[in-house]
């Protein structure tokens, strides 16, 4: 089946239950999640349209990405003293390898379950 881009071009929402149009042809004012963050926004409110595309992840079925009005968003809320140290516990203890102990400058990875040298079976030379 030929993929179009008229398929995907419903900007009453009548196929879709809501307003779809294809990749780049939204209109002003609308945008992506990961648009308002990269303006230092956050989308307030519920997501009005959406965009779709065809991707070589997914050949048989579109991808799909939320549109937020632009307007509606705001400045995400700042951050108190115990979320960022609380935030600073976590992301040391995802650094810390449970084998040799140290502090690594890069998160363990959770399919291995220790460090790199560790998870590969070298030990630091004495």
């Amino acid at each position: 089946m030929a993929r179009r881009i008229a398929d995907l071009w419903d900007p009453q929402g009548e196929r879709h239950d809501v307003p779809t149009y294809p990749w780049g042809l939204a209109p002003e004012g609308l945008a992506t999640r990961d648009q308002l963050v990269a303006k230092g926004l956050r989308p307030r409110g519920p997501a009005v349209a959406q965009v779709m595309w065809f991707s070589r992840k997914s050949p048989e079925e579109p991808r799909f990405a939320r549109l937020f009005e632009i307007d509606r968003a705001t400045p995400p809320k700042p951050r108190s003293p115990g979320q960022i140290a609380s935030l600073a516990k976590a992301n040391r203890a995802r650094r810390t390898c449970p084998e040799c102990g140290e502090v690594k400058t890069y998160r363990i990875a959770t399919s291995l379950g220790a460090c790199t040298p560790c998870a590969d079976g070298f030990t630091a030379a004495a």
